[in-house]
């Protein structure tokens, strides 16, 4: 098992200087005493979920960006370097979702692999928005380009731990089975909203891949960047969008404030038109740990199920998937 060396701890005893302190994370799933574990380090609770879904017993994961926290925003503090230090393997999104951890991920990778899940995806299935500096980095929120993603985790776990090669990839079919299963309810329940009605409103445009992958159209307040601001114009914008349209509901989400969703109902309760905030929906972190959200297919299971309900639509019964423990 690699550990860095003296130069390399050196530089991060610089870069220490350079970030904020804080109380960091914990590890969530501890070595034991008799038995060694892949260490790992994911940026966020989605890519973390992903790889103990693939790596299974042989791995403890220390998610870096908690529940409810915005990783457009996130600020490596002094203990989350200390914890790459401490790793073996680290993933990541990529795709600029993590704007404010580039320069320490890019030390961390001088002594082991960095991966950047997302950017394994082709780049013809990436989507690019009008007056966007960068591509959608909400890859997740597509069950299929999430299940490509995850290829990458099980390449990167078998090349640290070939011996275990089998085990991932058993595990990582399982998963992409899941996976599938996910992409259908979406499709069916989705699918039965009146077309009319089938609009997705929300804080910042983080719901592209969600609106390809089930056929729903998706406006924003702000950009794919929670950085950007939203202004008066884009308000009004999207409250005549509203009106016009007879849009039953919006939505606010977990990881940005809910100020300007309650400004489009305000703004379209003025012009005699009642829309209510549908739900609260998953998008740049998962729900509280221990509950159906706080996993990557809970998430997305509850925002599929949150937006068909409050739009009209009829959600297919279905018994959430039971995940096999991965052997």
């Amino acid at each position: 098992m690699t550990r860095p060396t003296i130069m390399t701890a050196l530089l991060f005893s610089l870069l220490i200087g350079l970030v904020p302190t804080g109380c960091g994370p914990a590890p969530e799933t501890p070595k034991t005493s008799t038995e060694e574990r892949i260490t790992v380090v994911a940026t966020t609770g989605m890519i973390a979920d992903m790889v103990r879904s693939i790596g299974g017993d042989s791995v403890a994961v220390t998610t870096l960006v908690g529940e409810g926290v915005d990783p457009h925003l996130y600020q490596p503090t002094r203990d989350d370097v200390a914890t790459l230090l401490d790793s073996d393997l680290i993933f990541y999104n990529g795709l600029f979702l993590e704007g404010r951890m580039g320069d320490v991920l890019d030390q961390a990778g001088k002594d082991r692999p960095v991966v950047a899940v997302a950017e394994v995806i082709d780049t013809t299935q990436l989507i690019h928005p009008e007056e966007e500096e960068h591509v959608d980095p909400h890859v997740w929120l597509s069950p299929d380009r999430w299940a490509s993603c995850g290829e990458a985790v099980r390449a990167t776990l078998a090349g640290h731990a070939p011996e275990q090669a089998e085990t991932f990839q058993s595990n990582f079919e399982a998963w992409t089975a899941r996976t599938g299963e996910l992409t259908e309810l979406g499709v069916r329940s989705i699918g039965s909203i009146p077309p009319d009605a089938r609009v997705l409103v929300t804080s910042h445009d983080a719901f592209n891949y969600f609106g390809q992958a089930f056929d729903i159209e998706v406006v924003a307040v702000q950009g794919i960047s929670t950085e950007s601001e939203a202004g008066l114009a884009d308000i009004e914008a999207l409250v005549d969008l509203i009106v016009e349209r007879k849009v039953p509901a919006v939505f606010v989400e977990s990881s940005v404030p809910r100020r300007s969703i309650e400004a489009l109902v305000e703004g379209a309760a003025a012009r005699g038109h009642d829309v209510v905030i549908g739900g609260e929906l998953y998008s740049d972190s998962m729900g509280p740990a221990g509950t159906p959200e706080g996993t990557w297919e809970g998430m997305v299971r509850h925002d599929i199920v949150t937006v068909t309900k409050a739009l009209g639509g009829t959600v297919t019964v279905t018994e959430p998937v039971q995940e096999d423990q991965p052997s």
